[in-house]
């Protein structure tokens, strides 16, 4: 009866289920539930119409702006850093002054972040380069994802925020 469908969207929540393989040798992070899963194994995920399965490999550094129409509307003074832990990682946050070509001349900044797993730890390097109008003090809030386990499906975060003027700084999550 089923005349050739496998799946069924589910109607009532706009939404249908896809099969999504996660590459074996990592864990994985649902970006929207962040609920943690082993690689190697084929996973089954509910995809209302709003939604795109995204997984996270452990290990990434992954940065959050603020939301604007254009890079110059508003200040990148506060970004939301999140962490993945499960194995180690490392992320460059380069930035120029975004409307010229003075970055083939140099005119860039770069900060490197490095996730330690084994001691839990997250390392913002001394800031390299700098151009025009360059942002000299920012905070970083760096969510540990995942952290803590909490009760039922939803892990809890940890979160730290830092004050950082392109010394280096060491958090431990």
């Amino acid at each position: 009866e089923k005349k050739g469908h496998t799946i069924y969207p589910d109607v009532r929540k706009a939404a249908a289920p896809v099969n999504v393989y996660l590459p074996k040798g990592n864990k994985w992070y649902d970006f929207w539930s962040n609920t943690q899963y082993e690689g190697g194994q084929d996973i089954q995920r509910l995809c209302p119409i709003d939604i795109m399965p995204v997984f996270i490999k452990a290990g990434t550094i992954l940065p959050f702006g603020p939301e604007v129409q254009y890079s110059s509307e508003k200040p990148w003074d506060e970004l939301e850093i999140r962490v993945y832990p499960g194995a180690d990682g490392k992320f460059t946050l380069y930035e120029d002054e975004g409307d010229n070509y003075n970055y083939e001349k140099g005119k860039f900044s770069e900060i490197q972040f490095v996730w330690n797993e084994a001691d839990r730890t997250l390392s913002i390097a001394p800031r390299k380069g700098s151009y025009k109008g360059m942002l000299q003090h920012r905070r970083f809030h760096i969510v540990l994802v995942g952290a803590n386990s909490g009760a039922g499906d939803q892990p809890m975060q940890a979160s730290k925020s830092v004050e950082y003027d392109g010394k280096a700084v060491k958090i431990q999550l």
